[in-house]
């Protein structure tokens, strides 16, 4: 048992270290060198916002210039990049641009392109600008970063992406106008490359600032630039006189003509475009360094974080003072209680005052008659009732307290799953804490992540596979493939049905159809085998063996009070561990949805605060399942997953309150995925939790009944 168990180890730590050898990202070994004169590839991605969930590729944009398909820096333009999964899935769509960037070569402007786009490119526009969608660009694998100060003007920190355009005020009509950035410009920040190559005159990128403009269409030289470029007063606006024409003729005798300049009549504006370049070295910020510009901002929450783990920390403190509390009656009291032989309780002889034990009463038909006012069988009676005095509550449940639960069949495969969702967040939490996932490595914990759950498929059947053949099951086939195929099937379902909406949205947050097909090829021909595997080795292996032996009566469970009901212990025992991690849940749901150009990096913090909080579960559990048997209630099976996962109720609460309080997110569509996505999160953390409830309660149980 304990060799299979070991190989299924090797297996799954080579499976992880193979599904992220392509992820080390170790400063000093994968840095890029340019020479003077070389050039540099310049790469579009995608626009997003922080008021929505729909994102859109780049080139997609009626109002930006399409690819020439010239070739710059060795690359055709418009020609899309292989992504990993996780860029796929956090909807990147990387190609090539027509940008000429030239190591140490400024370029005070030149001209990209002239655009023509007619009344419906100007209202797609303006929906753009009024969501306050900002693109992203890359040079270097970093991202174009707009440049701000803190209020002390000490320190200077990005934010990545640039704005497309800005709304204002007309002070004539009072009426809302766009314009749109037309014009950016381009700050390579470069240092001495490390080493022999900065020796040999190579440099290193350790920063990529963009600053838009606006810039009206007027006053241009025969190149498309503008004549002067640092002075433009005019701004190009979104706008095109209404056709008034038509106005007239739709509203023929009517004394009012309104004004309307989304009627499509073929007008168009012309939208010139061009861009600046300038190349600065900096020798203040190290190449390994480079993207800590992106996380100053966030320095000042430090104090934040560690206020989570200090809260964590009193009330996880709390709960051990009551777990060692009960540990101490419970166990270490087993030496005063009566021990159970053969599934039956068999009363101690009491010992006399001198220490001795006192002598077995004689039976019935040994007894000598005695007085007229003694009692027959009155000795046995009190003697019996005395040394039963320490069997009460928990302990009258050794015959029925490893009765095999209701649903049998169904908790097995969660608590397997468990299983693997819980060996796929610890290898992310310890790749995450080690730098080898980090935002350079784009789409890198999406990727890794879906990795290691394929390849932790073993886990899930074999815990699933003991668990079942713990509860006297059969049929380990179909167990194993409902471990293999009931909740992931649920979960790629749910995600297809999202996909159809937002496929209708032309965004590039939806899949791609092959892309489906390969999350379907992972599930169906990789994570499935290797889940009958594991379950083959966990069915053929013993059942874990109960210190008690169950009666074939079930014993009558008496009536509790209202508290002690589930549905009020769930909900109250699910508030502890929700109080341990509330605090840091909201930098990471900000950086989910509210700040989409920020990077939530903490994972030290994060590392610390899910241990306290798995211990929280743990603690929690086992004073939740020590009641539970106190009132005489032996079903704590199913009691225990729900106890462990019930904080993903008020984590789901917590979305809700976070979704109408904190966000400005606007359309019927990113609410949609705003709470189905929050609800399968929330689902995947109670089947985690759920599983380590589960565990903890079964080994305590297993303990003080052994």
């Amino acid at each position: 048992m304990y060799a299979a168990m070991k190989q299924l180890l090797r297996l799954c730590t080579l499976g992880a270290a193979i599904s992220s050898v392509h992820a080390w990202y170790i400063p000093g070994y994968s840095i890029k060198t340019y020479e003077d004169k070389e050039e540099i590839p310049l790469y579009l991605n995608k626009v997003y916002s922080d008021n929505t969930q729909l994102q859109y590729p780049y080139y997609d944009l009626p109002f930006v210039c399409p690819a020439s398909g010239d070739r710059h820096a060795g690359l055709i333009s418009g020609k899309s990049l292989a992504l990993n999964l996780g860029e796929v899935l956090r909807g990147d769509r990387i190609v090539t641009s027509d940008y000429d960037l030239v190591m140490n070569q400024d370029n005070e402007c030149k001209y990209l392109c002239t655009q023509k786009i007619d009344r419906n490119g100007i209202k797609r526009a303006r929906q753009l600008i009024e969501d306050g969608y900002v693109a992203e660009w890359i040079v270097d694998n970093l991202p174009g970063a707009t440049s701000f100060v803190t209020v002390d003007r000490t320190q200077k920190y990005y934010a990545a992406g640039f704005k497309l355009g800005y709304k204002d005020i007309s002070p004539l009509t009072g009426k809302p106008q766009y314009y749109v950035n037309n014009h950016v410009t381009l700050v390579i920040r470069w240092r001495k490359a490390p080493g022999k190559a900065g020796e040999q005159g190579g440099k290193v990128i350790v920063g990529f600032e963009v600053y838009t403009r606006s810039i009206g269409s007027g006053h241009r030289n025969s190149t498309g630039c503008p004549s002067d470029i640092h002075h433009t007063g005019e701004r190009l606006n979104l706008y095109i006189a209404p056709n008034n024409t038509l106005s007239a003729a739709k509203y023929a005798g009517s004394s009012y003509i309104p004004e309307q300049d989304d009627v499509d009549d073929g007008a168009q504006l012309e939208i010139p475009f061009s861009y600046s370049v300038y190349f600065r070295e900096d020798e203040r910020v190290e190449w390994a360094n480079r993207w800590d510009m992106y996380f100053k901002n966030q320095e000042d929450s430090n104090r934040i974080h560690w206020l989570a783990i200090v809260n964590a920390l009193i009330i996880c403190g709390l709960l051990t003072t009551i777990v060692v509390m009960i540990w101490n009656r419970t166990v270490n009291g087993d030496s005063r209680a009566p021990p159970i032989e053969d599934g039956k309780v068999r009363p101690r002889r009491r010992k006399n005052q001198s220490g001795a034990r006192s002598p077995r009463s004689p039976r019935s038909s040994e007894k000598t008659p005695t007085g007229l006012l003694d009692v027959p069988g009155e000795e046995e009676v009190d003697s019996d009732e005395e040394s039963l005095d320490d069997i009460s509550g928990w302990k009258l449940l050794h015959a029925d307290v490893f009765r095999t639960p209701a649903n049998a069949g169904l908790l097995a495969p969660l608590v397997g799953f468990g299983c693997q969702l819980v060996f796929m967040v610890t290898g992310l939490l310890i790749l995450s804490c080690l730098g080898v996932l980090n935002p350079s490595f784009r789409g890198g914990f999406v990727s890794v992540g879906m990795g290691l759950f394929v390849f932790a498929g073993m886990f899930s059947g074999y815990f699933s596979g003991r668990v079942y053949k713990t509860f006297n099951g059969k049929n380990w086939q179909k167990n194993t493939l409902m471990t293999a195929t009931f909740f992931p099937g649920i979960i790629f379902l749910a995600m297809f049905i999202l996909n159809l909406f937002v496929w209708a949205q032309a965004s590039s947050t939806a899949m791609p159809f092959g892309t489906l097909l390969g999350l379907a090829a992972l599930w169906l021909l990789i994570q499935t085998p290797l889940v009958f595997a594991g379950s083959w080795v966990g069915f053929r292996s013993r059942p874990w063996e109960h210190p008690t032996k169950t009666s074939g009566i079930p014993r009558q469970i008496p009536a509790n009070s209202w508290y002690s009901k589930s549905i009020y212990t769930i909900l109250g025992a699910g508030l502890v561990p929700f109080a341990v991690i509330f605090i840091e849940l909201l930098f990471v749901f900000r950086s989910l949805w509210q700040d989409k150009s920020g990077y939530y990096y903490v994972f030290g913090f994060l590392s610390v605060v899910s241990l306290v909080l798995i211990v929280t579960v743990v603690e929690v559990t086992i004073v939740a399942t020590y009641i539970q048997l106190c009132a005489e209630n032996y079903h704590w099976w199913w009691q225990s997953f729900f106890i462990g996962g019930s904080s993903a109720i008020w984590i789901f609460l917590y979305c809700t309150w976070f979704y109408f309080m904190k966000l400005n997110m606007t359309g019927f569509i990113s609410g949609i995925l705003f709470f189905s996505y929050s609800f399968l999160a929330c689902a995947v953390y109670a089947l985690l939790t759920g599983t380590v409830g589960f565990l903890t309660a079964y080994a305590f149980v297993r303990r003080i009944f052994s």
